[in-house]
């Protein structure tokens, strides 16, 4: 394969990549909490030997993805398990390896123990990084918007509510959950909503906009490199010939 051909390999890669990461977005439109996605792209500049000054050729390469972490809106439930977040943090929570993770998805329920979960089942917690536990008699349960918590019997805990210096270095775990290498920083004023769930912030209409030019753009370059192999095939035609 010649120059071009690298080329043209490297943008199907690109928009192959491209197409996923829409394909995803709209996957995940009804997802709690969830993140649109963005593929960054870059190029690599190649100098080519036995041509004119400054000879270059630049190839596609996929650097990484970032998350859009603008809220979602709110949908009221009525359910007072539900709970949103109207700032920019995670509530955390545990999962069954004992990891701490971090999430949008406010979508919580009680286990057959007591414990609040995700819809994982994963332990919610509290500012003391424990399972948050609501006893038998605790039947009306009210949540502040600092993200205390108390029933009729009184205080029960208060959620772990996260931010991050660098939200964007945050790597997913599936379509809710997040892993952090650096240490969060805890919420004082978290903002929290009882009785609702943050949507994704994902734009359908506008994800098919972007799902019909990434497809578009395929198969342009589809097309470009199906040229370049029939020029490459004449040619060696045309060279067989001559030898013949």
């Amino acid at each position: 394969m010649d120059t071009p051909g690298y080329v043209i390999l490297s943008r199907l890669g690109a928009q192959l990549r491209a197409t996923q990461v829409v394909a995803h977005n709209l996957a995940n439109a009804d997802t709690p909490g969830f993140q649109a996605e963005r593929p960054v792209f870059g190029s690599v500049l190649q100098k080519q030997a036995q041509a004119a000054a400054e000879p270059q050729v630049s190839y596609s390469i996929d650097r990484a993805t970032w998350r859009e972490t603008a809220n979602g809106p709110l949908t009221t439930t009525g359910n007072p398990l539900d709970l949103a977040l109207r700032c920019e943090g995670y509530f955390a929570v545990q999962t069954a390896e004992g990891e701490e993770r971090y999430t949008r998805a406010g979508r919580f329920a009680l286990s057959g123990d007591g414990k609040l979960v995700d819809a994982a089942g994963n332990a919610v917690l509290d500012t003391g990084g424990m399972p948050i536990t609501l006893g038998q008699a605790d039947t009306r349960l009210e949540v502040l918007g600092d993200g205390s918590l108390r029933s009729e019997n009184g205080p029960i805990a208060q959620l772990r509510v996260v931010r991050f210096e660098q939200p964007q270095r945050l790597r997913p775990e599936g379509d809710r959950l997040f892993a952090a290498d650096e240490t969060p920083q805890p919420l004082a004023r978290p903002g929290v909503v009882q009785g609702a769930v943050e949507g994704s912030n994902v734009q359908p209409v506008l994800e098919m906009v972007r799902m019909t030019e990434e497809v578009r753009e395929f198969q342009n370059a589809v097309t470009f490199a199906d040229r370049e192999g029939d020029r490459l095939q004449n040619a060696v035609e045309r060279i067989l010939r001559k030898r013949g």
